[in-house]
């Protein structure tokens, strides 16, 4: 239930949730922060444990039928067969996953966080008569900080998927 509920619920409406409902509902004083490092942990962790199932679903049964043959604990099985596999299966999809986290940050600007994106549209909002066109070129830094931010992940994931192929 956890895992389909926080899948299927859209990240918007589950800082909503947090922020607005469940803190009013119980009478909680919970910081925006506080409520967005909830939301993406629940999140985080429900789309990871998917991952994992789903790389630890791909292993053929051949595999464990092969493990047990040999002779191998359960504890072996996993060990030195399943779990290497399933890490080179789990890795695209998890640093995908971790990217995908930094980028949805942004959306706690709704609930009152001020993040690099709400502190870019402050910038802009002090220097809209002096600096008109300075949108345009905080957008594009906050655009680099999260290339920044996001690149390098990519590049690891790319690095290790291609180490491992060979």
């Amino acid at each position: 239930f956890y895992l389909e509920f926080i899948r299927i619920m859209p990240q918007l409406v589950l800082l909503f949730i947090a922020y607005f409902g469940i803190t009013r509902a119980f009478d909680i004083n919970l910081s925006g922060f506080a409520a967005s490092i909830i939301v993406f942990i629940l999140w985080g962790t429900a789309e990871m444990g998917d991952l994992v199932r789903g790389a630890l679903i791909s292993i053929p049964k051949s595999q464990y039928e092969s493990a047990e043959a040999l002779g191998l604990s359960r504890r072996q099985m996993y060990r030195f067969i399943i779990i290497p596999q399933s890490l080179r299966r789990l890795l695209p999809p998890a640093i995908n996953l971790f990217t995908r986290i930094i980028k949805t940050t942004s959306l706690v600007v709704l609930i009152g966080v001020v993040e690099m994106l709400k502190t870019g549209q402050q910038i802009i909002e002090a220097n809209r008569y002096t600096a008109p066109d300075a949108a345009l070129w905080i957008y594009a830094a906050i655009f680099f900080l999260y290339f920044l931010a996001c690149y390098p992940l990519s590049r690891m994931a790319a690095y290790l998927e291609k180490k491992w192929t060979d």
